[in-house]
This record gives structure tokens, C-alpha cells and sequence, in this order.
């Protein structure tokens, strides 16, 4: 038996595809009696439903636990765990337990991944990893915050010897060390080919896109601009940013997110 069977893990996908959620958000339901919830999605009556279904075939659940707060997977958080009677754990916001890097929530263990989000974390539990939208199971995630931050938490999941990834959006990953190696090396491209285009003399947000981001779909591009924002800050950071680099505004959807 491989795959989510053999690690007791039943996910339950909710009905909001798109562009940045791909085929849905992925709520995941761990272990039995009791069982934890990672991510309860968003506040969708007929996905709490499902949810609530599926942990109560597994005899209720002791926790609910929140990646980071972005509403596709937190706005359904606080109704979730009332129906379920269970505490609500993450980084911040109006939560029953307020998690760090290394605190233990039942089977998981949080570790921060910032970035995508100031207050991502993943969970660890056995060998499966929760990743949220650190890692995604198609495609790469934007990055709004300390980029270096959020390769070393990259780098230090890759430490760990871990047998699935079950990512916030897309297909589990069956390969985490490929995918984590494939992440950061993804990350460090685009990187190397900024740099090349700030040496060439651009300067402007949509030079650097158009350069370095030329590849995103047109729906992505404003995704593609915090992204660059950060590898700019992350360059200031290192002495690295040249003088007269136009920073792209920060748009309103992420101006903080809170449950």
C-alpha cells in the first residue's frame, strides 16, 4: 500500500478552482480517533460538510490547523472547528493555540516556511509533510515576503527524509526531495536571470516582468510583481540592488489577511 492510504491521510477537496488555487483548496483529514484537520478551506457550507463528514467517519478530531490565513484556506476555519468542537491553531489571528516554529499540535509539528505568506507554516507528521502553498503539487507558488527565509525552510524540509508532500493546492507529491530541489532551484533561476536584467540596465517593474517573468500567463502577472518585489528586497538585503529599481505596487488582495 503506498500513497495517502498507507499514511492514514484522506483529503477532501473544495469546489474553487482557479488560477491561483489550481484544482481546489486541499483540506486534510490525518489519522482516527481522534483526527486532525490541516486547512480547513474556505466557507463553503457543502466543504465544511464533507469535512465534517469525513472526520466523523474517523471519530471526531482533537485540532484544526491553518497553514497561513489566505482565505481559500482559512475562511472556513473558524465554523469548521465549532461544528467540529476541536481547537484552532495557527501563527496568528484570533486562534485557540498559537503555534511557532518547532511546537507540536497533537502529530504535527509546525515549521515556519515564510514567504509566500508572513505566517506560513507547514506541518510535519511522520514523513508527510502538509506544505499549504509553500509547495504546491503543480506549478510554483508567488512569494510575497522574506524570500531567504523561505528557502531555508525549503532547504530544511529537504533535510528531513520525507515520504509525500500533501500541498494546499494540485496532486500529492510522491517525490519530496525532487520537488523541493526542483523549488529552490527555481527560485534561484529566476534570481540569476534578474540579476542579469538589472546588469542589462532595466529598471522599471514591467521591464524586470517582461525579462524575467515572461513566462507568466497574463492572469499571473500581478502574482509575477509581488514575487518580484521580493526577490528585489532580498537583493537590497545582500547589497546586491542597484540604484533606481522601481519597486511594483503591493496590490490590495495582499494587504493582510486575518481569520
Amino acid at each position: 500500500m503506498s500513497g495517502l492510504e498507507a499514511f492514514d491521510v484522506a483529503l477532501v477537496r473544495a469546489s474553487n478552482p482557479g488560477p491561483f488555487t489550481l484544482t481546489g483548496t486541499n483540506t486534510w483529514v490525518i489519522g482516527r480517533g481522534p483526527a486532525w484537520v490541516v486547512d480547513p478551506g474556505p466557507d463553503d457550507p457543502g466543504h465544511l460538510d464533507a469535512v465534517a463528514a469525513a472526520v466523523d467517519e474517523r471519530g471526531g478530531a482533537a485540532g484544526v490547523a491553518l497553514t497561513h490565513d489566505h482565505a481559500d484556506h482559512a475562511a472556513g476555519a473558524v465554523e469548521l472547528a465549532r461544528r467540529l468542537g476541536a481547537p484552532l491553531a495557527a501563527a496568528r489571528g484570533a486562534v485557540d493555540v498559537r503555534l511557532g516554529g518547532g511546537d507540536r499540535f497533537g502529530p504535527l509539528e509546525a515549521i515556519p516556511v515564510p514567504g509566500h505568506a508572513p505566517d506560513h507554516l507547514a506541518y510535519v507528521a511522520g514523513r508527510v509533510c502538509f506544505t499549504g502553498d509553500a509547495v504546491l503539487g503543480e506549478g510554483s507558488v508567488f512569494v510575497a515576503g522574506d524570500l531567504g527565509a523561505y528557502l531555508d525552510g525549503l532547504r530544511w524540509l529537504r533535510e528531513r527524509e520525507l515520504r509525500l508532500i500533501c500541498p494546499g493546492h494540485g496532486p500529492v507529491v510522491t517525490d519530496p526531495a525532487a520537488k523541493l530541489d526542483e523549488y529552490v532551484a527555481h527560485r534561484l533561476d529566476r534570481e540569476r536571470r534578474l540579476v542579469e536584467a538589472l546588469a542589462d540596465g532595466a529598471r522599471t517593474a514591467d521591464e524586470l516582468l517582461d525579462r524575467v517573468w515572461d513566462d507568466a500567463p497574463a492572469a499571473l502577472r500581478p502574482a509575477a510583481a509581488v514575487t518580484l518585489g521580493a526577490h528585489l528586497d532580498k537583493l537590497e538585503a545582500e547589497g546586491r540592488l542597484p540604484a533606481g529599481v522601481e519597486r511594483p505596487p503591493v496590490p490590495d488582495w495582499l494587504r493582510g489577511a486575518s481569520i
